[in-house]
């Protein structure tokens, strides 16, 4: 099973981006724990992070037909990404939207996501957790699906 995880725009700055909202942990550092639970779960990840939306659409379009599921950090495409949410529909398999904050309790702009309709579910606000969970969900739901 493969499960493809896109990191969005000024990800790569995790650790060092505005640590009172996102923490001190390094998006290496999210991707490592996320390798460790995939070896646990026995499932093989492709990780990308882009700040530019095209190449996370064509990371979505490459894997259209060998993946089972994946998560989508879209951080600053969260409110104006309508390539990404589109390119998500398209998917035929679970995408699940990621966020290390809850962005209903930031900036009113910040609240409205144009990706949350595209998915299959959001988990936000639980810092790297959120990472984790959304592994675990995505698991599930291509277990359930197949």
């Amino acid at each position: 099973m493969k499960i493809l995880v896109l990191h969005g725009p000024n990800l790569n700055l995790f650790g060092r981006r505005e640590p009172h909202i996102y923490g001190t942990t390094t998006l290496a550092e999210i991707n490592d724990q996320l390798a460790a639970l995939a070896l646990e779960l026995g499932v093989t990840l492709e990780i990308i992070q882009s700040n530019h939306e095209g190449v996370l659409v064509d990371f979505l379009h490459t894997h259209i037909d060998s993946a089972q599921g994946a998560m989508v950090n879209p951080a600053g495409l969260t409110q104006h990404g309508v390539p990404l949410h589109d390119a998500i529909k398209a998917m035929p398999f679970p995408v699940l939207e990621v966020h290390m904050s809850n962005i209903a309790a930031r900036e009113a702009w910040r609240v409205h996501s144009i990706i949350s309709p595209a998915v299959k579910g959001t988990i936000q606000g639980l810092g790297p957790h959120s990472y984790l969970l959304a592994l675990r969900g995505l698991v599930a739901l291509a277990k359930a699906a197949s």
